[in-house]
């Protein structure tokens, strides 16, 4: 799928951007525990810098604060202000303070619950004794234990409201396809409680609403913002629900855009980034 003439108008005249993390501008280095940049991903965050249009990056992950991935991302060169590195955890601190969740139980690690705490929220851990929970708020935890599933549904049971970072099974790793940690996690939830997590990581809405907010756009911009990923399911779903243009790479988990439904496709698929940078 080429990039259409209009399209790269589009994309030079662009009010903003979007990047996915893995398998999109990085990629996890199990060497180093940081990040390398995938090819281009460094010259293209460059030259819009140098343009002075407005990018985040947004990753599903919440195993590390915004601030620890943004390091990473400068240490493999990229251009990144820790104030442009978002996570669901970002989204959900915003969403959780606005609805008036003051009280929140975090199934997971130290760095998804760090951006609430930073809010002002009362954060609980996952497996500790509390009452008067508004939300159960799931992420990247890998040490999920039967004391967690416990004190989740206890927290469930008695009118929390189940929310989650993310709800896909994989995502891109040097090595290929990994598991994720949340959506194994809900499925144990859902099925003891019967209640459904909202997502407020990417593709949801709110996840867009924040990464505008940050990059100072209004919501009459939405249509000429470029969302760039390698997830249909995330990335390329998210744009297309909110009517922002979508770039999808083939350097993570794409699948053939032939297979994809409607809501999953992107404006163009590309092998890399080299094309949107010389477009740019």
């Amino acid at each position: 799928m080429n990039i259409s003439a209009d399209l790269k108008a589009r994309l030079r005249d662009a009010a903003g951007y979007i990047f996915d993390m893995d398998g999109t501008i990085a990629l996890g280095d199990a060497r180093s525990g940081g990040h390398r940049a995938l090819p281009h991903a460094i010259a293209v965050l460059e030259a819009l810098k140098a343009s002075g249009t407005p990018y985040v990056v947004f990753t599903n992950g919440t195993a590390k604060p915004p601030t620890a991935y943004a390091q990473s991302l400068r240490n493999a060169g990229l251009p990144l202000e820790d104030r442009q590195m978002l996570t669901p955890s970002s989204s959900a601190a915003i969403w959780l303070g606005k609805t008036g969740h003051t009280k929140v139980r975090v199934l997971g690690n130290p760095g998804c619950a760090s951006p609430l705490i930073d809010a002002g929220l009362e954060v609980v851990g996952p497996s500790e004794q509390a009452e008067g929970v508004q939300a159960v708020y799931t992420g990247w935890f890998r040490e999920f234990d039967f004391q967690s599933l416990e004190a989740g549904c206890h927290s469930l049971w008695h009118g929390a409201k189940l929310v989650t970072a993310s709800n896909v099974p994989f995502f891109a790793t040097e090595n290929g396809r990994a598991i994720g940690a949340s959506f194994p996690i809900n499925a144990m939830l859902t099925a003891m409680t019967g209640k459904r997590p909202r997502i407020l990581g990417k593709p949801s809405r709110i996840a867009f609403e924040t990464a505008m907010l940050v990059m100072g756009l209004p919501r009459s911009a939405t249509k000429d913002v470029v969302v760039v990923g390698d997830d249909p399911a995330l990335e390329m779903r998210m744009a297309n629900a909110v009517g922002a243009h979508s770039l999808g790479l083939a350097t993570g988990v794409m699948a053939p855009v032939a297979q994809l439904p409607e809501k999953d496709r992107p404006s163009a698929l590309l092998p890399h980034l080299g094309p949107l940078l010389h477009t740019l």
